[in-house]
């Protein structure tokens, strides 16, 4: 029996590197939008630099929609995607 319909699956938002805006303002976002502190924002900032992305936040996907087109408004490039079991 597969309970996995009768559930919502859990989403993520993923923030990509990109070469136009600049750490401090990706930083910048990560506290206004998701109320980050500053060390955690500049933690997901650099993961983004070193790494080429970061999951960012986590809910339903109506949530993770929501936050993708605020990050997309400040510019920056951002998707959703479903977790699979605790990978993305």
């Amino acid at each position: 029996l597969d309970l996995s319909k009768f559930f919502d699956h859990l989403w993520v938002t993923i923030v990509w590197d990109d070469p136009v805006n600049l750490m401090n303002y990706v930083t910048y976002v990560f506290i206004k939008l998701f109320g980050f502190s500053k060390e955690k924002a500049h933690e997901l900032m650099m993961q983004v630099h070193n790494e080429g992305k970061a999951v960012v936040a986590s809910g339903t996907r109506e949530e993770m929609e929501r936050a993708v087109q605020s990050l997309h408004e400040h510019g920056l490039w951002a998707t959703l995607q479903r977790e699979d079991h605790g990978r993305v």
